[in-house]
């Protein structure tokens, strides 16, 4: 009887990850995943079993350089996913060799000088604060006046502009105006002449 094997996308979907996730592990924890005569990936009923236990670790949160480290007894199969995350939780939280009652001391002693840090600090900070944050507005609100005046500037540049093209043209209307009536009378008065003569 052959084994079953199962192509990257009918695993992804039996393990419910991305294939490219897949291939992440592949490649991060150095998984020996095989290759048929083409080159493609297939796994195993073996390979998915190990995969399912990597998934379950991840949702737990435990990082594949913790998952590497238990990478052997994960293939074995002989461990429970909980015993497990309890054993890498405890590594995490106590260093070798240091029992818990001294990381709690420390970790009480820490939070102390911190807190004491904080309160001596925290005055001088606000102040601090204050002053960078009044500067900070008074450049702000010289800049937004200048920006206004500036506005206001060409606004009135314009207007004046407007007034003075408006005035020209007045005027030229009324030389145009002139110069028509001078036409005018030039002709009405050359017409005069003639019926009088």
């Amino acid at each position: 009887m052959s084994e079953i094997r199962y192509m990257i996308s009918e695993a992804s979907k039996l393990i419910d990850v991305e294939a490219h996730v897949l291939r992440y592990w592949e490649e991060e924890l150095e998984l020996p995943v095989p290759r048929n005569e083409m080159g493609h990936r297939y796994y195993t009923e073996e390979n998915i079993r190990l995969l399912q236990n990597i998934r379950d670790l991840k949702e737990q949160g435990v990082q594949l350089k913790a998952i590497r480290n238990i990478l052997p007894e994960l293939e074995k199969g002989d461990l429970q996913i909980s015993g497990l995350v309890a054993r890498l939780d405890q590594a995490a939280l106590t260093p070798p060799g240091e029992p818990e009652e001294k990381m709690q001391q420390f970790q009480t002693i820490m939070s102390r000088l911190i807190s004491e840090a904080l309160e001596d600090s925290t005055e001088q900070l606000g102040k601090e604060i204050s002053v960078q944050v009044s500067d900070h507005v008074i450049k702000e609100m010289d800049y937004l006046l200048r920006m206004k005046e500036e506005r206001e500037d060409e606004r009135f540049r314009r207007l004046d502009e407007t007034i003075r093209n408006s005035q020209q043209a007045r005027k030229q209307l009324a030389l145009f105006q002139r110069n028509e009536e001078k036409k005018k009378a030039g002709i009405f008065g050359r017409q005069k002449k003639r019926q009088t003569v």
